[in-house]
């Protein structure tokens, strides 16, 4: 049966995607963006489909996330997304890392995760299939990384996946399950037209691992197509 899933980062790719695929599938999806007004393909989608809610949401701003929370109130989430994210400057290499740069990449990508959960936490915990799962990327495994470089985008990404193996052990006890999970190397304005594959094939993996996320499934790394990458 479908249910409910909050998205962030719904303005464009894979979040617009995200919003829908599941949409079409009538799922009832919150879709955050931090600029509702110029996310007009994802107003589109919303006139196309009276299961979308649009609300206003900059991921680092902690008391907007709580005003949403409020305004939520205690309705369930079956399924908690963390899409939003911020790759930050291109090219770092050994003596060109821009640190304030650093910070405001890390303040998205792992510290804004972090504090989603943190905030929807009994709305995840009151829903049916108690999911939570995290947009990483492969170049945050440490196992994956021979080339070197990176330091910014890389670390953010490992630090997140850290993230979410203590609180899949954390959360253990209330049946919720958290995953991390790699889109693949998508052509949206990211991943740039060089990208191996397309939104709507790395969306349609996506989707697949959180609807049959379980307890088994928590605390480890998936990329879109199943297969699980080491940490």
């Amino acid at each position: 049966m479908p249910g409910t899933i909050l998205i962030t980062g719904c303005n464009r790719g894979i979040g617009l995607e995200l919003t829908r695929q599941f949409s079409a599938d009538g799922w009832l999806v919150i879709a955050t963006c931090r600029n509702p007004s110029a996310a007009w393909e994802l107003s589109e989608l919303a006139d196309q489909w009276d299961n979308i809610e649009i609300h206003a949401l900059d991921v680092t701003d902690y008391e907007q996330m709580a005003a949403l929370k409020e305004e939520l109130g205690e309705r369930p989430l079956d399924i908690l997304l963390s899409g939003a994210g911020y790759y930050g400057p291109k090219g770092v290499t050994l003596g060109s890392v821009d640190l304030e740069a650093w910070r405001q990449v890390l303040e998205v990508n792992t510290i804004a995760p972090y504090k989603l959960v943190e905030t929807f936490l009994d709305n995840v915990a009151a829903g049916e299939n108690r999911v939570i799962g995290v947009l990483s990327s492969k170049v945050g495994s440490i196992n994956d990384n021979s080339s070197g470089g990176g330091y910014i985008y890389r670390s953010s990404k490992t630090a997140v996946n850290q993230v979410v193996k203590s609180l899949s052990v954390d959360l253990a006890d209330q049946g919720i399950a958290v995953l991390a999970l790699h889109p693949g190397w998508v052509k949206t304005h990211m991943g740039g037209p060089n990208a191996l594959i397309s939104a709507e094939e790395s969306v349609a993996g996506l989707k697949k691992r959180l609807l049959e996320a379980g307890p088994e499934h928590s605390g480890h790394f998936y990329n879109y197509d199943g297969s699980e990458i080491p940490w």
